[in-house]
């Protein structure tokens, strides 16, 4: 969260596998700055990085897939050269990519950041988005020279969820009702989780920890992310899993999101990171993804992932439509 990342990579791995059958057939190409409506068109055409290169990474789940897919059409826009280097596993490893001069670009969070990057406990985060997103930035730039772009709306945060019936069933729907029931029946309370929620301060530790519960370790299921959301309703393996609020397959599944009453989850605001000599570079970055990443709201992106995850829409397709609805590119 290797390290496997927050959402899945199962689904993701089967979506990179038809993006290559597929490549032949879409207006964007994954490399070289043709693609994605061609310099000129939409609002994008007003920004002329003719001479630009860029190498551009995502982590390996859906959405974010589509933010990388985003970036890539955009940048191809302004008619920038564009290398797809998407799909990288696992935060660690993008932020190494990154850091390292293998990838220019990748859009990450505020609370991965302030967790995983800077090393903060949950505990510590400014529960103002805007004041999480400023210490994350200017620490960030200060220690390890990455830029941080203004933030998306989208707060794709960790979350626990049950079908919306059992939810009923059990009276649980809150954490600290959940809590209740992992202490008095813990049976009923078995959980899903991927990988990585189990290695991180803002995962189930720390959920464990501020909710004053222990979940016996054979009621804990680590499965793959992206089979989380169709397990849960069967109950097979689990009553409760680990997933992500923007996600479409809450929905699409008839899953209930548990308030998480004591607020332990941390902001995960997205937004746009790259080496701070690329935007040094090329300051005009800024004014190209700002009105981009306003649009990245919880309900449009969670409308993004579904595309993908139930509809069976490439990243790539739905990364364009998106462009051309809101007419950054034609």
């Amino acid at each position: 969260m290797p390290i496997i990342g927050r959402h899945s990579i199962g689904r993701a791995a089967r979506v990179r596998l038809l993006v290559g059958l597929a490549a032949l057939g879409l207006a964007v190409t994954a490399c070289g700055g043709g693609g994605g409506g061609g310099a000129g068109s939409g609002s994008l055409g007003a920004y002329h990085l003719d001479n630009a290169s860029f190498k551009v990474g995502s982590k390996e789940f859906t959405e974010s897939l589509v933010l990388g897919q985003i970036t890539i059409q955009a940048l191809q826009a302004t008619g920038a050269k564009v290398d797809d280097k998407t799909g990288i596993q696992g935060t660690t490893n993008v932020r190494k990519a990154l850091t390292g001069g293998d990838i220019d670009m990748y859009w990450d969070y505020t609370g991965t950041g302030w967790t995983t990057l800077l090393g903060h406990t949950p505990a510590q985060a400014p529960k103002d988005p805007t004041a999480l997103f400023q210490a994350v930035a200017t620490e960030d730039l200060q220690k390890n020279q990455v830029k941080w772009l203004n933030p998306a709306p989208l707060n794709d945060t960790y979350a626990i969820a049950t079908a919306a019936s059992r939810a009923q069933q059990l009276n649980v729907h809150s954490l600290s009702d959940y809590a209740r029931l992992a202490n008095t029946s813990p049976a009923q309370a078995s959980m899903c989780v991927a990988s990585e929620f189990l290695s991180r301060d803002d995962g189930w530790p720390g959920v464990q920890k501020a909710y004053g519960f222990a979940l016996p370790g054979n009621l804990l299921k680590t499965i793959d992310m992206g089979v989380i959301y169709t397990q849960i309703p069967s109950g097979q393996q689990c009553n409760f899993g680990e997933v992500t609020s923007s996600d479409g397959r809450v929905a699409a599944n008839n899953l209930q999101v548990l308030d998480d009453d004591k607020h332990f989850f941390v902001l995960y605001n997205g937004a746009l990171t790259m080496r701070n000599d690329t935007f040094t570079k090329y300051p005009q970055l800024a004014q190209i993804f700002g009105p981009i990443s306003q649009k990245l709201t919880d309900a449009v992106v969670r409308d993004l992932n579904k595309q993908v995850d139930v509809d069976g829409a490439l990243p790539e397709q739905v990364a364009k439509k998106f462009l051309q609805d809101n007419r950054f590119i034609s």
